[in-house]
């Protein structure tokens, strides 16, 4: 089965308080949804919550993230988990990043 993917175009993201930041939506399907985004030298996703599980992959430059009260740093080939129900951000500072974002619905959420 060959079909168009949701949106191929890099697209900056319309959510409130996000600056510096595009994404790709590459599959909506059942209980997934898997995008990639772009961030440029101060990029922001700021703090929000989710009532599903959230992967985020780091793939090309570096950048931060925290849940709740911990922050770490994202660098290639790293991944962070953002747990349902609890506040999460993402961030560039001087560098670019490329991440994959996983979000994982829960069935009837």
């Amino acid at each position: 089965d060959i079909s168009s993917v949701p949106r191929p175009e890099w697209t900056p993201l319309a959510q409130e308080g996000c600056v510096n930041v595009e994404g790709k939506v590459l599959l909506i399907q059942d209980n997934l949804t898997i995008a990639l985004l772009r961030f440029e030298p101060g990029g922001m996703i700021p703090e929000r919550s989710a009532d599903y599980p959230t992967d985020v992959v780091c793939l090309e430059g570096g950048g931060f993230t925290g849940v709740g009260n911990e922050e770490g740093e994202l660098s290639p080939g790293y991944k962070a988990l953002w747990p349902a129900d609890e506040l999460h951000r993402l961030w560039t500072e001087d560098e670019s990043m490329v991440a994959l974002m996983i979000e994982h619905y829960t069935p009837g959420g």
